[in-house]
């Protein structure tokens, strides 16, 4: 039941907005019944990789060229992951499968996880968190103007009649796999929380949240200026300060 509310038509259609784009050297990556078009930038096989998962409307080609040459400053490797139905990707964005998508994403660099550092951003929070949650010897998490609670997401565009089950199935299902206090209370690494003062997308309660939850070493950086979307070019030198300061740390 879980697995097909989540995966439900309705979720799909109304949370995810995925749009076509072209790489010209695509990193596959085979799941179940798709193929993710990811993109791998390598500096020094015996660097960290950060592995950066982006946010809602955003492909992979949007993040090659600056944010690649920042990270790379910053002496690590980038893998840009792609969600299925984004970008060159095949698929259907369903919220199930997706979750599903991130165990091979990860395992496909074929590197420990312990040289990973995880990066979410907006929805790709969501798939960053359950990177540290199935990888938790994780060497760090990012979550930049993150999701705390999913159903809470949800319920701004869908409801549970529409998806046919009440609102306890649809809260039940949501807490079967994607409780985000229970995995940031299981990861222990260091954690490093970027949110908007004025996010008027994704609440700052919600990085307040994922902060105060986290069990291990954690930093929260709120910036009084920017909003959802421009946090990142608003606080260009700040932001990517920040991030640089927290990787060196690890």
């Amino acid at each position: 039941m879980a697995d097909e509310l989540l995966n439900h038509r309705l979720i799909s259609e109304r949370y995810f907005f995925p749009r076509p784009g072209v790489l010209t050297d695509p990193f596959w990556v085979d799941c179940s019944d798709a193929r993710l078009a990811c993109s791998y930038h390598e500096i020094d096989p015996q660097a960290k990789t950060l592995v950066h998962f982006h946010g809602n409307g955003e492909i992979v080609a949007d993040w090659q060229g600056d944010f690649v040459d920042l990270v790379q400053q910053m002496g690590c490797n980038c893998f840009l992951a792609e969600l299925r139905g984004y970008g060159q990707s095949t698929g259907i964005p369903q919220l199930g499968k997706m979750l599903e998508d991130v165990v091979p994403t990860v395992e496909a660099l074929g590197r420990p996880a312990s040289e990973l550092i995880f990066f979410g951003r907006s929805v790709g929070s969501i798939f960053a968190i359950e990177a540290a949650a199935k990888f938790p010897e994780a060497a760090g998490l990012v979550l930049e103007s993150g999701v705390a609670d999913v159903l809470e997401r949800l319920l701004l565009r869908v409801s549970p009649q529409e998806l046919g089950c009440s609102a306890a199935e649809l809260a039940a299902a949501v807490a079967a796999d994607l409780n985000h206090q229970q995995k940031m209370i299981n990861y222990t690494g260091p954690l490093l929380v970027l949110h908007s003062e004025h996010d008027g997308l994704v609440d700052v309660s919600h990085g307040q949240r994922l902060y105060a939850w986290a069990a291990g070493r954690k930093e929260l950086k709120i910036f009084p200026r920017g909003n959802h979307n421009d946090i990142m070019y608003v606080n260009a030198r700040e932001y990517f300060e920040v991030i640089r300061h927290f990787i060196k740390s690890l």
